[in-house]
């Protein structure tokens, strides 16, 4: 996932201290209840299609933006599913970040499922019955996407 220029400038300064950033994913789901996934080109994981928000932009514009940007697939968000709370993540070149992710629940509405860019080397649609191997946070943004649930967010009592 290339780096947006405005963390690029943040870190010319900032240097490889931790840096605390907003983030948003995006269950996408077509007529047939399928889930768009794409397999990342850094680490080769499916995962749900995510993103930065660049400064000042809404977070469900965002997560239109990222789905298109990616896969080529336009969208509507319909819900927010779940709001959370990353853990420390810390790069080959010691840069650190923290990530809040908001996730999407969104239905597709066009387009046709493609790598569209350089951060994805597989994109596809999956029937929640038939996803292919994921981290189980992966899976839990799915599957709270897909329930009628109200939104989900972490406690330090309730961690999945």
């Amino acid at each position: 996932m290339p780096t947006p220029e405005f963390i690029t400038e943040i870190r010319a300064s900032a240097g490889h201290q931790l840096l605390w950033l907003p983030g948003v994913s995006a269950v996408v789901v077509d007529g047939a209840g399928r889930v768009l996934l794409g397999k990342r080109a850094d680490n080769l994981e499916w995962c749900v299609i995510s993103g930065i928000p660049d400064p000042g932009e809404q977070p469900a514009d965002c997560a239109v933006r990222e789905v298109y940007e990616e896969t080529g697939v336009r969208c509507v968000p319909e819900r927010i599913a779940l709001i959370r709370s990353g853990r420390r993540v810390e790069y080959p070149n010691g840069d650190q970040c923290q990530f809040m992710d908001v996730t999407f629940r969104c239905r597709a509405v066009g387009g046709e499922a493609r790598v569209n860019d350089d951060e994805s080397v597989e994109v596809g649609w999956f029937s929640v019955d038939a996803l292919p191997p994921m981290r189980e946070r992966q899976v839990f943004r799915i599957k709270q996407a897909l329930s009628d649930e109200p939104a989900w967010f972490e406690t330090t009592e309730t961690e999945v």
